[in-house]
């Protein structure tokens, strides 16, 4: 089975796979623009374990109320990630890369001038909904233009970015907390100041030569492709041929239901023991002697954000599966060994929750990665929609129970779970998790028979 497209030369002087000046240039700022979506979504995430206790003295907040606003960002992503994708694959791309945008500057504004605890969770709500949209906009959209050489890495980079912004909202929400300089509703309206200016950049971006391709625009697809893609990128719009059926009901065909099944729990997996430690670092570090919890909690951020960037560095050297799956294994190991060895030293408490802050990041990263590359342009935005929504189940839920079930049965028990957690993951992804670096779109997104298919009989090498 070869693929049914032109093998026109490449450029003269070119390599495969190489971009003009003009389009290296466009390819930078579309990442910049895709990661300053997810900047903004570490940031409205990275300072409300350290306001709450003012929030909850404010407002009167019982310990049910403070799970449900912390987790509160995060059931909106659950809401905006299907929903975004469904409109990403059905309208496009471009017009909602702006839309989503545009809500969560309303929202992150009206965090100024909120009273009631029910006001605020409806407006953190909203802001997760926005966001929860940008992924499964932002992510498909970069994938798309991206060269199969550099999409690995360009996807990682949104990680990056997301971990950076949390790192930022912690360490402005701890300065301004142990400084009194600012009260909770001006630490949370921070992230007015980003939106802004990511919002303002956005407007003009094209749309995706691959979605154009899919709804049979063919001219327009082939046009911007030619202005805005590499070489090799540009014949493969040829391999997507027809498009399949859109809509969530594909991904749980037998084309796609393995890859479903494994980037919705490498995902969830990944970000439940970081959401549930990562939130209320200083309460957990504080229950197990460590009194200055929330330096200890910026330093762990700080860890994740070098595991990341370790992650960014390798991943088109080492491949996805090295870097995604052993770090599931040793997170086990670390959040177990605090759950048993908690009393006696602060030494490895704080060794064990730094080895766990950098391996689970590393892994992470993979987030970023997996959902934009294996599902086909039709159903892309959906796919990453779905395994957004699947993953903030587990990151809504560790937020939220985190806090009762440290006041029930204690922080060991929690390390316990979380633990559980990361070894299931670990077990989960080691089974299904495919290697995608190097191939091309169309190859990285074959369903899972075909692709074996054509890997086996080595014609996906021939092809090209």
């Amino acid at each position: 089975m070869s693929k049914a497209y032109p093998n026109p030369a490449s450029p003269s002087g070119s390599r495969p796979g190489a971009l003009s000046g003009k389009q290296r240039k466009f390819l930078s700022k579309l990442t910049v623009l895709i990661s300053g979506g997810m900047f903004i979504d570490g940031f409205i995430l990275g300072c409300i374990g350290i306001v709450m206790p003012a929030i909850a003295a404010d407002l009167h907040l019982s310990l049910a109320w403070q799970g449900l606003i912390g987790a509160s960002a995060l059931v909106g992503i659950f809401i905006g990630g299907p929903l975004g994708g469904w409109l990403a694959d059905k309208v496009g791309r471009k017009p909602m890369f702006t839309i989503d945008l545009a809500i969560f500057l309303v929202g992150s504004v009206a965090q100024f001038f909120v009273t009631e605890a029910w006001q605020l969770l409806v407006v953190r709500i909203l802001m997760g909904i926005a966001i929860g949209a940008d992924y499964s906009i932002g992510w498909p959209l970069l994938a798309e233009f991206a060269p199969a050489r550099l999409r690995g890495k360009l996807l990682a980079v949104l990680e990056l970015a997301w971990y950076v912004g949390y790192l930022i909202s912690y360490a402005l929400g701890w300065a301004l907390t142990e400084s009194n300089a600012a009260g909770w509703h001006v630490i949370l309206g921070l992230s007015t100041v980003p939106t802004v200016i990511v919002f303002l950049m956005r407007l003009g971006t094209p749309e995706s030569p691959r979605w154009l391709m899919s709804k049979g625009r063919r001219d327009e697809a082939k046009a911007l492709a030619a202005e805005h893609m590499a070489h090799d990128e540009q014949l493969d719009l040829h391999a997507q041929g027809a498009a399949g059926k859109q809509g969530f009901g594909r991904l749980f065909s037998r084309d796609y239901l393995k890859t479903t099944i494994f980037v919705s729990v490498f995902w969830v997996c990944n970000v439940t023991p970081y959401f549930a430690i990562g939130a209320f670092a200083p309460v957990v570090l504080q229950k197990l002697g460590l009194q200055e919890g929330l330096t200890g909690g910026l330093v762990l951020n700080g860890v994740a954000v070098v595991g990341t960037i370790i992650s960014v560095m390798l991943i088109e050297r080492v491949g996805r599966r090295k870097l995604a799956v052993p770090p599931f294994f040793i997170s086990a190991l670390a959040l177990m060994s605090v759950a048993l060895f908690a009393h006696a030293s602060p030494t490895i408490i704080l060794v064990c929750f730094f080895t766990f802050s950098l391996v689970n990041a590393i892994s992470t990263t993979l987030t970023g990665v997996y959902p934009g590359e294996v599902f086909p342009t039709e159903i892309r935005g959906v796919g990453v929609g779905f395994a957004t929504a699947f993953s903030r189940i587990g990151a809504a839920a560790g937020t939220f129970l985190l806090p009762v079930v440290i006041g029930s049965f204690g922080v060991g028990t929690a390390m316990l779970i979380a633990a559980g957690i990361s070894l299931f993951g670990g077990i989960v992804s080691y089974a299904l998790a495919p290697e995608t670096r190097g191939k091309l779109l169309s190859e990285a997104s074959a369903p899972q028979r075909q692709s074996n298919s054509l890997a086996s009989s080595g014609e996906l090498k021939s092809a090209r």
